[in-house]
């Protein structure tokens, strides 16, 4: 699996309340959340991102509260993925759970700039800055849990295993 998008970059420490900002902790809607994603660090981040592009954090990504809100908000604004130096432990829980892929690769993180495309490639581990042609390693995924994040998440990805279907 292949993605591609646009950096937008960001420091060290990332905390939660910043991806999020508990005053719109009222809602789990994805669409609602990532109207607001980022706006206390970044106000253009909301109106501008497109989907697929990328965020590039520095160490221990999305430290904070352990609420589903943040990545749920990055996802809600269709970001293919984020590629870190590090991330808080339940934040990377929380991203798989919901199926948002994750990249730990200090390398490429501390590399890229703002307005970059990166290529990630989720099945070798590997990303490309297009802007310097550089290829950085990560861990690749394990089978299973490519699985959930091409399922959609965790949930989703029970349902499959155990042939439940949901009505609308």
């Amino acid at each position: 699996m292949k993605l591609q998008g646009k950096v937008w970059k960001y420091g060290d420490n990332v905390d939660t309340d910043v991806i999020i900002p508990a005053r719109y902790l009222v809602t789990t809607d994805p669409k609602t959340l990532a109207a607001h994603c980022m706006e206390d660090i970044d106000a253009t981040f909301a109106s501008e991102v497109e989907p697929g592009d990328i965020i590039v954090g520095g160490a221990n990504f999305g430290c904070g509260s352990s609420r589903e809100h943040a990545p749920i908000s990055i996802k809600g604004a269709e970001v293919s993925c984020i590629v870190a130096e590090s991330f808080a432990r339940i934040f990377y829980r929380n991203a798989i759970n919901i199926g948002l892929p994750i990249l730990e690769s200090p390398e490429a993180a501390r590399a890229a700039q703002k307005g970059d495309t990166l290529t990630v490639d989720l099945v070798e581990g590997t990303i490309t800055n297009e802007r310097t042609g550089e290829t950085y390693q990560s861990s690749p995924y394990p089978p299973f849990v490519l699985e959930i994040i091409n399922a959609g998440g965790l949930v989703p990805y029970t349902r499959n295993i155990l042939g439940i279907e949901i009505s609308n």
